[in-house]
């Protein structure tokens, strides 16, 4: 049975940095793009950035020179560095994994159940 279990998210200020982490099982996300994407109620969920397997990475304009993917394969775990949180990166970050290098959401096959990001002004 796969998993993803996302962890890290929480309420912070303004300016300030949060790590999150999805720790993959039953499945080697050596194999996979692993993928960040956001929702905030009422709104589509938003593509964020991807880590291909080959190491490519992509991000959404709106996060691009803030936040950082990254991944250890040896933990079978992604990371998103986020810093210099704006009040509208509020959302509930969740992870994915697919074959795909690709955006869209339709492409990822395993999704965790997301964690809560709450940035306060």
């Amino acid at each position: 049975q796969v998993q993803l279990v996302e962890s890290g998210g929480g309420l912070v200020q303004a300016g300030d940095s949060l790590r999150l982490s999805c720790a993959a099982s039953g499945v080697t996300i050596s194999s996979y793009t692993m993928a960040w994407f956001r929702q905030v109620p009422g709104k589509e969920s938003e593509f964020v950035a991807f880590h291909s397997w080959s190491g490519f990475t992509n991000y959404v304009d709106s996060v691009k020179g803030r936040f950082t993917i990254s991944r250890d394969n040896a933990k079978n775990t992604v990371y998103l560095q986020m810093n210099s949180l704006k009040p509208e990166d509020t959302a509930v970050y969740s992870c994915a994994a697919g074959r795909s290098i690709n955006t869209s959401r339709r492409t990822y096959t395993y999704w965790g159940q997301g964690t809560q990001v709450i940035v306060s002004s």
